[in-house]
C-alpha cells in the first residue's frame, strides 16, 4: 500500500544484486511510494546479479559504477541528477564484501591486503560517495542518506571477521560526515543496523543458517525482514524524519537491548 511519501523525490539505490537484496526491496518500496530512481551497482555484479530486470520492472535506469572509483561515482552522480531532473533528495549505500570472509580466512590469520579491499568497498566506498555529493553539491536541503551496519560493529561475532571493523568504520563515517552535511544543506546521514537477512551475501557467512535461527529467539519481534528494513529506509528518507542524523539505528526487533532470551531455552 502507497501513502506517496517520496512522491515528487529522487534518489540512487547502491548494492541491489538480485531479488533477496535488502537494496532490492528499498528500490520496490522507493518507488512504490512515489520516488523516480537510478539503480547502481559495480560491472561484476551487475553481470552476475539481475538488476537490469529490476531496472525495467521500475523504469529506472541502471548505471554502471565501482564505488571505490570517484571517477566512477562523480560520473554516477551526475549522470543520475540529469536523467532525474534534478538534485537528489535520498541515497542508500548498501555495499559490502570480505574477500577473507568468502576465502575462509580466520580472523586470526587474516591477508592484509585482501582486509584493505574490505574496508575500501564496504566502508571507504561510503565517505567517497558522501564527498562526491558534497562537492558536486548533488543534495536538497533536507535529503536524506542511509547506509546499511550490523551489531558486529559494537559487539563480537567472530565469524563477520574484520566485516566488524569496516561497519564500525561505517558508523564513524556517517556521524562524522552527517555534521557537515548537516551544516551545509540540512542532509541528514544516518546509519541503519539491520537483523541477520537471508541475502545473497549474508547467506555467505560461516554459521548463518544457525545463528539466524538465534537471533530470531533472542529477539522480542523476532528477525527484521528485508521487506521490513525497506519499510524503515522509506520512513528514513521521507520527510516524516527530518531531525534524525548521525545515528546508528537499530531494525532488529529487540535483539540489541536483549541480555538474554527464555526461548532459547526451550528446546
Amino acid at each position: 500500500m502507497s501513502n506517496n511519501l517520496l512522491a515528487g523525490k529522487r534518489g540512487i539505490i547502491f548494492g541491489a544484486l538480485d531479488e533477496k537484496s535488502i537494496a532490492w526491496k528499498v528500490a520496490e518500496r522507493c518507488v512504490e511510494e512515489g520516488a523516480m530512481i537510478t539503480l547502481t551497482n559495480a560491472p561484476v555484479a551487475l553481470r552476475m546479479g539481475e538488476i537490469q530486470k529490476l531496472g525495467k520492472k521500475l523504469n529506472a535506469e541502471v548505471i554502471p559504477a565501482d564505488a571505490t572509483s570517484e571517477e566512477d561515482l562523480e560520473k554516477l552522480i551526475g549522470e543520475s541528477m540529469e536523467i532525474l531532473g534534478g538534485k537528489l533528495d535520498f541515497v542508500l549505500h548498501a555495499i559490502g564484501m570480505s574477500l577473507n570472509v568468502r576465502k575462509k580466512k580466520a580472523y586470526t590469520d587474516l591477508k592484509y591486503e585482501w582486509m584493505q579491499k574490505t574496508f575500501d568497498i564496504s566502508a571507504i566506498s561510503f565517505h567517497k560517495l558522501m564527498q562526491q555529493l558534497y562537492k558536486q553539491d548533488a543534495m536538497n536541503e533536507w535529503g536524506s542518506i542511509l547506509a546499511l551496519s550490523y551489531i558486529a560493529a559494537q559487539r563480537s561475532f567472530p565469524d563477520y571477521s574484520e566485516m566488524a571493523e569496516s561497519k564500525a568504520l561505517l558508523e564513524s563515517f556517517a556521524r562524522s560526515f552527517g555534521y557537515h552535511f548537516a551544516e551545509k544543506a540540512k542532509v541528514r546521514v544516518n546509519t541503519i543496523s539491520q537483523s541477520p537477512t537471508v541475502t545473497t551475501a549474508g547467506s555467505g557467512v560461516k554459521g548463518f543458517d544457525e545463528f539466524f535461527g538465534y537471533a530470531d529467539k533472542m529477539s522480542p519481534l523476532g528477525n527484521a525482514s528485508a521487506e521490513a528494513c525497506a519499510d524503515y529506509c522509506v520512513t528514513m528518507f521521507s520527510d516524516l524524519t527530518r531531525m534524525v542524523t548521525m545515528q546508528n539505528l537499530f531494525h532488529d526487533g529487540g535483539f540489541s537491548s536483549m541480555g538474554m532470551s527464555p526461548r532459547l531455552l526451550e528446546d
